[in-house]
Order: C-alpha cells, then structure tokens, then sequence
C-alpha cells in the first residue's frame, strides 16, 4: 500500500512525541483517523465536542510544556475548535490543531459545509496555512510544529480530505523539538535597573506565570530588596509556596494585602507578568519589568526600565548589584497586612447556620484540605475561580490551571481532561460552576467513556454567579442569570460517574472524602449560597455607587425580598 500523506502525518507526529490525538471523528478526517488507527502508537480520545478537544490539548500542553494535538473535521467540525484554540494561545502553550477541509476541488464553490479555516484561525494562532498540493507536505507540519513550540502558541493546519489521502512525495520524518538558550538584558541595562532597584525604599514584586522554574532566585530578591511578593493568578503556583515574602494576589480576585503592597510601593518589580489591570498598578512608582517578550513591556504602565530577559537569568545577573535594604517596613507591614488579611478570608470559610445553603469558602477550604498534596485543580470561570484564588495552597507540586485569559465558561471539566490525560497518575480536580458544566454537559460522557478518574466539585447555586455580582457592582437589578438546574448528582450517575449530591455543609466533607476516594471519576454536587458577596480588594466609589443603584432598583422592581436574602447571607462578613 501506497504511503498516504496522512500516513506521513501520524508518523511524524509519533516522532515528536505525540501520544494522543483529542477530537471527534467526520468522513474528511477518515484518512488521519485511519493512519492513527494503522499505526496504533498515538490515543485516539475522543470527545463529545471539538470545542473539548482543544481546551483538553491546551491543558496537556500547559502542564507538560510539549506539543499537543486537536483535530476537528471539515465545516463545523473545526470550527468547535476556535474557542479552545484561543484559549490555548492567548496562555501561551504549544497546540498543533489539524482542521480538515471540503474536497479540494469544491473549494471556492460554496460546497456543503465549505469554510475557509486558514483565515477563520488566524486570529487564534500563531501559524494558519492550507496544504493545497502534496508537494506541501511534510515541510508545512514541520514548520508548524516549529512554530508552535518556539512562538508557544496554536498552529493550524488545514488539510483537505482527498489531499490527506494523495501518495506522498516525500514520506521524511523530521524530529522537531524547542530550543533552548540564555535571554538575559545586557550589563549596561542591569546596571540601570540595579539603580533604580537600590534608590528604592518600598520595593514590590509584582510576579507573573513568568517566573517559571525561578521560584528561589525571586524569593532571593525579594529577600535583598526587602520586597512583598506579589503573584497573579497565573503566577501562583510558581510563587507562591515555600515563599516567606508572599502577600497573595491583587485584581479583581486578589486580597486587600496585595493590593496594599502594590499601592504603598515606591518601586514595582515586574518578574514575567503581563496583569491587565491597570486601575491596581501603583499611580506614583518606579517600574521596572522583565519579559522575554519585548512586546509586552510597558504595554500595561509606563515604565522607568524594561528589560528582556528570561526572569532566572536576569535574577541571577542582578543580585549581585543590588545593596541589601536594611530598612524592612514596607515589607513588615505587608506581611502583617496579609496576615490579618488571610486570617479573614480564612473565618468566613466555615459551616452555614441554620438552614442557609452552604458557603462557596467552606467547599474550597475543604477541597484544599482533602486534596493530593500534588493535585491538579482547574476552576471555572466565574466564582470558581475566585475561590481557586483565594482558598488552594500551592506547593508539594500542585499545579493550578484554568482560562485565566481568555475567560471562557465551561472550560474545568475539558481541561480536565487533557490533564488527566497527560498525567495519568495525579488527582485530578475540577471547581465546576452549575453553568460552565452545563454548558459541555456532553464532556462527562468523554470522561467515562476515556476511563478518566476526574473529580469533580459543582458550585451549584442556580444562577450565573459571577454575572450577577458585575450586575450589582455596576448597579443593574439581575436578570437572565437564573439557572434551573437538574440534580447534578443523579445525571453524573446516568452518564456512569459517581455522582453524590450536598446540601448541607455537615455532609460536605464526607461527601469530598468519598469522592476523592473512589477509583473512577466522581461528582460532587453542592448546593451553595446564591446571595454570597464576593468583595475585591479595593472598593472603587463607582462601585459603591452601583450597588446603591442596585439596590434602589430592586426594591422598586419589587423584589425587596432578595435584599433581605443579601443581608442575611453576608451579615457575618460585617463583623
């Protein structure tokens, strides 16, 4: 038998090693599903949607740093991928996508299903392009392959059914692996930024997903400059354990202490981060920040100093030129901000009174207490994440990983997937939101069906959560967030997961337990508190404003009562 293009493809792929394939099967595929099939070294997992197949091969990518793959077939078959693909490459982690294409020679003709997926992609990839000819092939995966590992983003390639089929003209394989190599500013720039390092009496770290395998060479620093740590959300489960100078997060998510330590600092050192939000940048400080990417200096503060350089390299290139801060203050007062900070958040995390549902803080408490101390969690965008943030300790190798960019809904239980995929034998978590896990409700089944021993955590509390905290700060009555939901429990169970429901905070941790023992993938459905009040770190006037309006808006639409559910739900944060 002839060797196929798609032949070249597989074998190619198993060269590079790729060990599975995520996606859903479709008759432009057949002659890559086949060769997978023939050659019988690389996974097939199937999924229910294409959309799981890319957000499952992002989080392989994100948690083993090498090359993943997602196929979709022609049509709407690959475009299910597009949300996941920018998903995958707006966090920066290496995913090939193969989207199969109609006939070639229909293209242009408006064929059935016909798209044109090598523009539709451009914007989430780093590399889109059609193979309209064999001759093509092999150099256009190979350039991809390149591409994504060296950009760490999505690449895509667009391939027609008949072509994939077509004799190959040349069946080489080619090993593609990443470079590696030493970024550092130069001696003139370290020099500078040593400088503005040493005038500083109030120096912050501001440090980001970045930072990656530097965790001691940052501390190192923080510890000569006499600096708080300050993580993003990307950056905390590379900073943030064993780590004496952490103060938590700033942002939306973050703790009043983080933002402390960033507002009271005359200089912000910023170590592989790209946080968007500038409204919690210090107003009157110096700035210093490092970044492989020369793009994305000064792209959210203007800086005194940016500098590209890998941040390991750079910390260790600038100790040796910074003075020891005598004076630790700043750093005193941080720490013991963040202290009483984390002692807060830490007393609203218990058992609801009475019959009230049960605390969103209470269920992550427990899931952190319970877990692996080498879990992988993945929270929903929404609340989830919030709770993820404020309520998962890092360390002993736990790993933490989400759509904390592209902030898509119903991301937990695909990326899940891919992780437990990749590693095979870690726990594995979900924080699922009622609407993130209805929304790919199908992606259970690719569990089952996968044998994947997923748990997952349902903050079911019947409404869009997160949109209706927006609704109130902006100053809007909620509506269209209300969710009718089914017992989550009984439908895990249908679909073959063990599925346990909890209404009551005193069943909570057995159900967890239970849960987290079991050999196969388990669901945990918890009914938790609607009307619980997420407060940022820093209450704006605008915001106060908002809730006010809310507030007068909903006693004049009649619906006084759900106030006095507000009220009743939050009185222990008053005190």
């Amino acid at each position: 038998m002839a060797r196929t293009i798609a032949h070249n493809m597989v074998a190619a792929l198993r060269a590079n090693g790729v060990k599975r394939v995520y996606g859903v099967p479709g008759d432009s595929l057949n002659g890559f599903t086949d060769a997978l099939r023939r050659d019988g070294t690389i996974d097939w997992v199937q999924v229910r949607h294409e959309e799981g197949a890319a957000f499952a091969a992002a989080a392989e990518a994100d948690l083993t740093g090498e090359l993943a793959v997602c196929v979709g077939s022609c049509g709407p078959g690959n475009l299910h991928l597009i949300n996941g693909l920018f998903d995958a490459n707006r966090s920066r982690v290496p995913v090939l996508a193969i989207a199969a294409q109609i006939p070639s020679g229909e293209i242009g003709s408006g064929y059935f299903q016909e798209t044109h997926p090598q523009e539709l992609f451009r914007e989430c990839s780093v590399y889109s392009e059609l193979v309209a000819h064999p001759s093509q092939m092999p150099r256009v995966l190979e350039i991809a392959q390149r591409v994504a590992l060296e950009r760490r983003g999505v690449a895509v390639v667009v391939i027609p059914g008949d072509v994939a089929l077509e004799e190959a003209v040349d069946d080489r394989v080619v090993q593609v692996r990443a470079t590696s190599a030493r970024v550092m500013p130069s001696e003139e720039e370290l020099r500078r930024a040593a400088t503005i390092l040493n005038a500083g009496s109030r120096t912050t770290i501001l440090a980001g997903v970045g930072v990656g395998e530097a965790h001691d060479d940052v501390v190192a620093l923080a510890d000569r400059l006499a600096a708080p740590i300050v993580h993003t959300l990307r950056g905390k489960d590379r900073i943030e354990f064993d780590n004496p100078f952490d103060v938590g997060m700033t942002g939306l998510l973050g703790f009043a202490s983080g933002y402390r330590a960033m507002e009271a600092a005359d200089t912000l050192l910023m170590l592989g981060t790209d946080f968007p939000y500038q409204q919690f940048y210090p107003r009157r400080a110096k700035v210093v920040q490092v970044d492989l990417r020369g793009d994305q200096l000064g792209r959210r503060v203007p800086l005194d100093l940016g500098l590209v350089g890998d941040v390991g390299e750079t910390a260790r290139a600038l100790l040796p030129l910074l003075d020891e801060q005598k004076k630790r203050r700043h750093l005193d007062d941080a720490l013991a901000h963040y202290a009483k900070t984390r002692a807060r958040l830490d007393d609203l995390a218990t058992e609801s009174r009475g019959r009230r549902p049960i605390h969103p803080q209470y269920v992550a408490r427990l899931v952190d207490e319970l877990a692996d101390p080498d879990a992988v969690f993945v929270p929903d965008v929404g609340s989830p994440v919030i709770y993820a943030a404020r309520y998962l300790r890092m360390g002993g190798g736990r790993r933490l990983i989400g759509s904390f960019i592209h902030g898509s809904m119903a991301n937990a239980v695909p990326h899940a997937v891919g992780a437990q995929e990749a590693l095979p034998g870690r726990q594995v978590v979900t924080l699922s939101g009622d609407g993130g896990i209805a929304m790919l409700l199908g992606e259970l089944l690719t569990v089952t069906q996968n044998r994947l021993p997923v748990k997952m955590v349902v903050f079911n509390n019947s409404s869009l959560n997160f949109v209706e905290l927006e609704m109130k700060a902006a100053g809007f009555v909620n509506y269209g967030t209300d969710l009718v939901n089914p017992d989550f429990a009984q439908v895990a169970n249908a679909m073959g997961v063990k599925g346990i429901r909890v209404e009551k905070s005193k069943d909570l941790a057995g159900a967890l337990k239970a849960a987290f023992s079991h050999k196969g993938p388990a669901l945990v459905d918890v009914l938790t508190e609607r009307e619980e009040l997420t407060i940022p770190p820093a209450v704006t006037a605008e915001q106060v404003k908002g809730f006010t309006l809310y507030a007068i808006r909903t006693v004049l639409s009649g619906r006084g009562d759900e106030l006095l559910d507000l009220a009743s739900a939050n009185f222990r944060q008053l005190f």
